[in-house]
């Protein structure tokens, strides 16, 4: 078992652990930068290192009725028909260099998307306020259905979305929703949705099942020490660090 994959699914863990975001926008980077991975393949194996992990707190948060069923299912009906005809269309074009470069692209936009909604989650909850005025309760439905659809292409596209960027949708959307229950239903629409893109990249090919394993041994118990850490470190180094590697990250996958 590679000692390397292990730390690295620790620490990517402990991050988890710590800010409840970052999973996939930095192990995805790491894939390709220590592992080699290509761009498909590192994308293929992340969707099932978020989805896999992602299943423990999804219940949890079940069990203590976290989860908003009409949202749920509202943002299901928009990512799961997305993410199935993303993964349609690279079955059927292949994955020809063309769409690597177009992986690599929305790999590296939703890195620097994701540090942008962690670096200002405290504000998405004020603008999503204002956007009520505009946004009477019997549209809402049916944003959040497209939010859905947006989520669905990019997780199938880059492994990254349904965690901070998924939750900063719902609070733009739904501003008065309680924070747990924000909390709950963002993981539970992340579980079936990376599973299911991860099915559809497993389908080509797109998994280094070794390298899941190996990362999965770390990571599980990094949760559990992340979660420790939260209430000694601030809030606002434990963002600061993440936001920083995210947004290089994403400036390096990009150039």
């Amino acid at each position: 078992m590679d000692f390397i994959a292990v730390l690295i699914g620790f620490g990517v863990g402990a991050i988890v652990g710590m800010t409840g975001v970052g999973g996939g926008s930095l192990m995805t980077p790491l894939m390709l930068g220590v592992f080699g991975l290509p761009p498909a393949v590192a994308i293929g194996t992340d969707l099932w290192f978020a989805g896999l992990t992602k299943i423990s707190g999804s219940i949890a948060h079940w069990r203590q009725q976290h989860i908003d069923n009409d949202i749920l299912k509202q943002l299901l009906m928009g990512s799961i028909p997305a993410a199935l005809a993303t993964i349609a269309l690279m079955h059927a074009t292949g994955v020809t260099k063309a769409w690597a470069s177009a992986l690599t692209l929305a790999l590296g936009i939703a890195l620097l998307i994701t540090a942008v909604t962690v670096a200002y989650r405290q504000a998405w909850h004020a603008v999503g306020l204002k956007l009520e005025r505009w946004l009477p309760q019997e549209r809402k439905a049916a944003w959040t259905v497209a939010s859905g659809v947006v989520l669905g292409v990019l997780v199938s596209l880059s492994s990254i979305g349904a965690g901070a960027i998924g939750a900063t949708l719902i609070l733009l959307l739904h501003p008065r929703i309680e924070t747990r229950r924000l909390v709950g239903t963002d993981i539970a629409h992340a579980v079936p949705l990376t599973l299911v893109a991860g099915i559809g990249h497993a389908t080509l090919g797109h998994v280094d099942w070794l390298l899941l394993v190996t990362l999965l041994v770390g990571s599980i118990p990094g949760i559990w020490v992340g979660a420790q850490l939260t209430r000694k470190l601030p809030d606002r180094l434990v963002r600061g660090f993440l936001c920083t590697a995210l947004v290089t990250a994403g400036v390096k996958v990009i150039y």
